[in-house]
């Protein structure tokens, strides 16, 4: 059990986390959403309370280096946690340079599953080296491997990013790719791309928001049917041509042909790879392989193959059966402990983000402890730019209801603006989404002054606060050909805040700054709040009581 602190008792009322998603802290204001945006109760807490910033990037959240971004995965898995794991992109990483993942039983039986059918092993996944889902370097390590293992073809099925990395940047991944695989397809072996699509369009759904992107991703990767190109650069090209200004995220699905028939549809006896190692977008598309119940939409034709994840997606669910590498087994999480402490605790998000504070929060962990409550408030499926202001509302409404209950001791919520309006590049949505966020701020607050309680704001990582794409050089944002801005879509380098809000202590608590200060410290200091000390295995406390 926690034991209970000796040196303060605790908050007497509710201990509320709310994490601000994509809110950083950048060194300037230039090309900031956040810093343009009109954010009166936020201005107010940055003020008047004690704030500090957190490390949210890179070693601090388990990623292989501090060029890394951080990503709302390895986020919450660090605050719910209170300590650092090594996550997908380094557990890969290390067993691709050590050898280890081709020991592995799983990929043996995807070399055997595949010899002992057509000898063709599919490659689907997020076709990039933004390493928040994926890695091309990983990509490229297992073609090799295929070919050196005898296996006869490759197929890749490639979902564009633009928005872990560059918005408009397929083509310097896919030219490059495409003349690596023409050189190594020799001495029998034939690896090509098969089908594609942008990320936002086809494939990689998560939490049941719009399973028809799977649908369409089925259609293309599995049946093969769409729009047919004679490689996945020329379909870039001539997609950007027909849909003038859409990002690659949102480009519509491609298949690869040559005289009129598919290059490479999946077939009985196949094996298929979903090489993403992040799980929440890896989740539904593995279902639709695996389940033999299904039924969220018509797959037509179910092939019989060999198929693997990069690492298990959910443990609970079992899902993929198969997986090259072991996901970490993250132990000891601030949700089991308060459980075991006999605490209360509510967790509450819109749909796009409901898997962070309940499935990573709690350690990759799909199950409820003992005394938990979740709330999901289901996402509208529209352009997050067309709505920025998204579930914002709703998220407050029900805080402040589960608030009022007086049910919860410790209470948690997500809201998700700042991260999915940032990744559309669109800047006065992003002011917008933070805007919405500053407002339901101002409605949850006094709520939690009434109820004697605390509120600690953060978030998970960077996004609204780098909107534009800077020039190395000139230190300014980097312009498109016709003189506009080149958006940033992807999460940013930057620490983010953690600010104390308390109306109730007298001004006896404050928060430490230090140089090591990051996302896995709140969980000590959350426990010190409530009245305990702190996990064994949790990183400090960042609480200072005076």
């Amino acid at each position: 059990m926690l034991q209970k602190s000796a040196s303060f008792p605790g908050i007497q009322g509710p201990v509320v986390t709310i994490v601000m998603d994509g809110y950083g802290i950048a060194r300037s204001d230039l090309g900031s959403a956040i810093a343009a945006a009109r954010k009166p109760t936020l201005d107010k807490l940055f003020a008047n309370y004690p704030n500090i910033t957190l490390r949210a990037h890179g070693i601090a959240v388990g990623m292989p280096s501090d060029e890394d971004m951080g990503n709302s995965e390895v986020g919450h898995n660090a605050i719910g946690a209170g300590q650092v794991y090594s996550q997908g992109a380094s557990l890969v990483a290390d067993a691709i340079a050590s050898g280890a993942i081709w020991q592995g039983a799983a990929w043996q039986q995807i070399v055997a599953g595949a010899k002992a059918g057509r000898s063709v092993i599919h490659f689907l996944g997020l076709f990039s080296d933004g390493n928040v889902h994926s890695h091309i370097d990983h990509l490229r390590a297992m073609v090799l491997r295929a070919r050196d293992e005898g296996v006869k073809a490759v197929r890749i099925h490639a979902l564009l990013d633009g928005r872990d990395v560059p918005e408009t940047s397929a083509l310097d991944y896919l030219l490059p790719f495409e003349a690596f695989l023409a050189e190594v397809s020799s001495g029998g072996f034939d690896a090509r791309i098969a089908s594609g699509g942008g990320r936002m369009n086809i494939t990689m759904d998560r939490y049941e928001a719009n399973w028809r992107m799977v649908d369409k991703g089925w259609h293309t990767h599995v049946l093969g049917e769409g729009d047919q190109y004679a490689s996945a650069s020329a379909a870039v090209e001539a997609l950007r041509v027909r849909f003038p200004g859409t990002i690659d995220q949102d480009l519509p699905p491609f298949v690869i042909a040559e005289n009129g028939q598919p290059v490479g549809t999946i077939e009985d006896g196949d094996s298929v790879v979903f090489f993403n190692f992040r799980g929440d977008r890896s989740i539904e598309i593995t279902r639709a392989f695996e389940e033999a119940t299904f039924d969220k939409f018509d797959r037509v034709r179910v092939p019989s193959v060999t198929y693997a994840g990069m690492l298990q997606y959910d443990g609970d669910l079992k899902l993929p059966r198969r997986f090259l590498v072991d996901p970490p087994a993250i132990l000891d999480t601030m949700g089991e402990w308060f459980a075991k402490a006999g605490l209360t605790q509510f967790a509450c998000s819109e749909t796009q983000k409901f898997g962070h504070v309940t499935y990573f929060w709690n350690g990759n962990r799909s199950n409820k402890f003992d005394g938990e409550t979740y709330q999901e408030v289901p996402s509208d499926v529209v352009p997050f730019e067309q709505r920025p202001w998204m579930k914002a509302a709703e998220i407050a409404d029900a805080m402040i209801e589960a608030l009022k209950s007086g049910q919860y001791r410790t209470l948690r919520c997500n809201f998700a603006n700042g991260d999915m309006v940032g990744h559309t590049g669109n800047f006065r949505a992003a002011t917008m989404a933070i805007e919405a966020v500053d407002l339901e701020l101002a409605r949850i607050l006094p709520v939690i002054d009434a109820l004697g309680g605390v509120a600690l704001i953060t978030a998970d990582h960077g996004n609204a606060d780098e909107m534009y794409e800077i020039d190395k050089k000139s230190k300014q944002p980097a312009k498109n050909a016709d003189g506009s801005f080149k958006a940033k879509t992807a999460h940013t380098l930057n620490p983010v805040p953690l600010i104390l809000y308390d109306n109730v202590s007298g001004g006896k608590l404050g928060l430490a700054q230090n140089a090591t200060a990051g996302l896995s410290n709140i969980a000590a200091t959350i426990a010190n709040l409530l009245g305990f000390e702190k996990h064994a295995k949790w990183d400090d406390s960042l609480l200072v009581v005076k």
